[in-house]
């Protein structure tokens, strides 16, 4: 993404989870931000904890104080901290359930700054499910408690779906966090058009595709062979192919998954959906590691977050590299604007 220009709202970053490398990554990034050329964000944390890693760290990066509405004016010479209404302690390589109230108020401030226009997009940093689920937390993961936030806010219709985003590959879940044996059941016409349909929007509107071709893969080897390794292909995937294709919506197959992301195969469609978790995420990880995005599509409002988890164990030694997290703001300012790039 480049050119860019400033965006006319800064962007709010979420804490994460305070044990993890989102506080590392973000003031990394911050200190690189001319390098990297990174519109301006701020961050709900809590300050204290900001620099004491910061300080740990060895990083020498200014921290104000601010609001949204301030953040603009403070980003070239300081990272703007909107704080959280309560303390956390810096403690690398620990995530507490303790935390977790402190966690989830960063989102849900981020989000109603986003809702409220306050800010431009949301850009989250990783959470560490464990500790939440210990606190309470009740959704499986970061994507569906955004759009249960969106639908208290009064946006009913929200049908929240992950994008794998990367230079060379923009690829779609359609199943996300359930067991693979649990797939096959999951997987309906229905769940393939809806999810089809928000892609095909959202491409259009957040990335400037006029026309979005879709490549569907088949959940079995060899998109199921006609039949003869499993029904799922011919009895699901392929009604769901044909109606989108009725809808006017480019799409095709079921295809083999095997054959679908090589150089040559990813030249012919702009987005890849996939029937299970792995089957998107290995080959976006395996293309971009360091540079993949993870898009939340469907919402009112845009959000990234970087493409990994917490990574518990190198948090606070200063080693995290900040290049998905830098990516993952650079796509959010051009995802709500897409004007923003030249």
């Amino acid at each position: 993404m480049n050119a860019m220009r400033s965006s006319i709202l800064p962007l709010a970053v979420t804490m994460g989870d305070p044990g993890g490398i989102g506080p590392d990554v973000t003031l990394k990034a911050y200190s690189e931000r001319v390098e990297r050329d990174l519109p301006p964000f701020y961050v709900l944390a809590d300050p204290a904890l900001l620099s004491a890693r910061a300080e740990r760290m060895g990083l020498k990066v200014k921290l104000r104080e601010a609001t949204p509405e301030t953040a603009l004016e403070v980003f070239p010479n300081a990272l703007p901290v909107v704080p959280l209404p309560a303390s956390v302690e810096d403690r690398p390589g620990v995530a507490d359930s303790a935390n977790a109230e402190a966690v989830l108020a960063s989102i849900r401030m981020a989000v109603a700054d986003a809702l409220a226009g306050r800010a431009g997009a949301v850009v989250t940093n990783p959470i560490n499910k464990k500790a939440l689920y210990d606190a309470g937390f009740a959704h499986p993961g970061h994507t569906e408690y955004l759009g249960v936030l969106a639908r208290e806010a009064g946006h009913d219709s929200v049908r929240p779906v992950m994008l794998l985003a990367g230079p060379d590959l923009l690829a779609v879940p359609v199943t996300i966090h359930i067991p693979l044996s649990a797939v096959p059941g999951a997987l309906t016409r229905e769940l393939i058009v809806e999810t089809a349909r928000v892609v095909h929007t959202d491409l259009v509107s957040r990335f400037c595709i006029e026309t979005p071709r879709l490549a569907l893969a088949g959940l079995n080897p060899h998109a199921g062979e006609n039949g003869s390794i499993g029904r799922e292909d011919a009895d699901v995937i392929a009604p769901a192919v044909a109606q989108l294709q009725a809808e006017g919506i480019d799409a095709r197959g079921p295809l083999p998954a095997d054959t679908m992301f090589h150089e040559e195969a990813r030249a012919t469609y702009d987005c890849a959906l996939a029937m299970y978790h792995d089957q998107a995420l290995i080959p976006a990880k395996t293309l971009a590691f360091h540079d993949a995005v993870n898009a939340t599509l469907g919402l009112p409002f845009v959000r990234t977050s970087p493409d990994h988890g917490t990574a518990l164990e190198i948090a606070g030694s200063g080693t995290a590299r900040a290049d998905s997290f830098a990516a993952a703001v650079r796509l959010a300012a051009v995802m709500a604007d897409p004007g923003l790039v030249e």
